[in-house]
């Protein structure tokens, strides 16, 4: 008999899903012979037991579409909301997994995906992931599909603000996705020549900033361009951060007590506030734009098409090896089977000394450190 085999997409939705689902398909039906069926909108789908066959008809055409043809969800196996409450439902996806005969299950997504995928295999089923995200903190590999797409966008996004802030002498501030990582903000940025990048990795002193502005300003060049990475944070939200990762033993803050420190901009990401004080410190109007899901909509660009591809391939070709519990990694021109024990519980971040900061420290782009 046929080897069966499953795919599912989960977390966020992010370009190149499907050109990878595509990848995975036609690999596994023409060179392996090999099945497969997709489950619907992620863990939950597996969990309700929701299938699409993915023949050669469902995969034809679906290398140039945005999101995934196989919708996505956040749910966890072994936290999942049902009826009202949060579920273990673990036992449930591998008694599908069963009935529907699997050989393995192929987990598309993110950090999150990675550490659900790892708890299945733990159960005994055979797991292989493919890293997507946008934000580009996937650990252990060198890329992941779904970035090179949103930082086309991005780069735009500051493209088209420069004329803004040109023509109405303005501090434009561009809030990006990022919420851990600032590879988005780093790479738009520098691409896009803005002024000043502000990523998760370098608390910022606002000071600073402002500072940079106005060295600008008064050489004659009466605009900025900020980009922000949503997790960005002062250094006073930061050192504020630390302290409580210390205090792990004390009571919760209250509502009203995180309202007001949001209020005051002591959380991360918060650049409403930032573009208040900028336009106080420096006396010129600033604006915000927050490019939210627009980065990671629409058509995946040939970068995360042939990514997604080569990894999609690749992932086909471990399956028929039997490799199972790794992440196929991106590695060069090639991809390598990780562990995906070595994948949970880590993220790549922006190291403080990589060539790409250095890059923007030299045409004075300030970080505001």
């Amino acid at each position: 008999m046929s080897k069966m085999i499953g795919i599912l997409t989960s977390g966020g939705d992010s370009p190149g899903l499907n050109a990878a689902i595509r990848g995975i398909g036609k690999a596994l039906l023409g060179r392996h012979g090999m099945k497969v069926i997709g489950f619907r909108d992620g863990f939950r789908g597996m969990m309700e037991n929701r299938t699409q066959l993915l023949d050669s008809k469902a995969l034809s055409g679906i290398l140039t579409l945005g999101g995934t043809i196989l919708g996505t969800s956040r749910d966890k196996p072994y936290a999942m909301p049902v009826a009202g409450k949060m579920t273990d439902m673990t036992d449930v996806i591998v008694d599908n997994y069963r009935k529907h005969h699997l050989d393995a299950l192929v987990c598309l997504g993110g950090g999150g995906t990675q550490k659900n995928a790892y708890h299945l295999m733990k159960q005994g089923l055979n797991v292989i992931t493919l890293p997507k995200t946008i934000d580009n903190d996937v650990a252990m590999t060198d890329v992941s599909f779904g970035y090179d797409t949103a930082l086309g966008i991005a780069t735009e996004a500051i493209d088209r603000l420069h004329s803004t802030a040109h023509s109405h002498h303005r501090i434009l501030v561009l809030e990006l996705m990022g919420n851990k990582a600032g590879w988005l903000a780093l790479g738009a940025g520098i691409a896009g020549g803005a002024d000043v990048i502000l990523i998760p990795e370098i608390p910022y002193d606002v000071k600073k900033v402002a500072a940079a502005i106005l060295r600008r300003s008064h050489s004659g060049q009466g605009f900025s361009i900020v980009a922000m990475a949503e997790g960005a944070m002062s250094r006073q939200a930061a050192a504020k951060l630390a302290e409580a990762g210390k205090e792990k033993g004390s009571k919760k803050k209250n509502k009203k007590q995180q309202a007001r420190e949001a209020a005051a901009g002591n959380r991360p990401g918060n650049s409403q506030f930032l573009a208040q004080q900028l336009e106080e410190l420096t006396g010129l109007e600033s604006r915000l734009t927050i490019l939210g899901y627009l980065q990671r909509g629409g058509t995946p660009s040939a970068g995360d098409r042939l990514l997604a591809t080569r990894l999609g391939t690749a992932c086909a070709d471990l399956i028929s090896k039997g490799v199972f519990g790794v992440m196929v990694a991106a590695r060069g021109d090639g991809a390598e089977a990780v562990q995906l024990k070595d994948v949970v519980g880590k993220r790549r971040t922006v190291p403080l000394d990589h060539c790409w900061i250095e890059s923007a420290r030299s045409v004075h782009t300030c970080f505001g450190d």
